[in-house]
């Protein structure tokens, strides 16, 4: 990554898996099929990218 210091990415992750803990609280408030939970189940997934991604560089 680019020169992220340890606690940068750690506190990335917290707020990411602060975000997709909302998100998915919000997700069946949406009817299936909609622009809405289309966009929003896409955004769930890119998080959960994210989130693999800084725990790999983590490790």
């Amino acid at each position: 990554m680019d020169n992220f210091t340890s606690e940068e990415l750690k506190e990335a992750l917290r707020a990411l898996e602060s975000t997709i803990s909302k998100c998915e609280k919000a997700l069946p408030k949406l009817k299936e099929g909609t622009p809405q939970h289309t966009l929003l189940t896409r955004r769930i997934k890119a998080l959960q990218i994210s989130t693999a991604l800084i725990k790999r560089e983590l490790d």
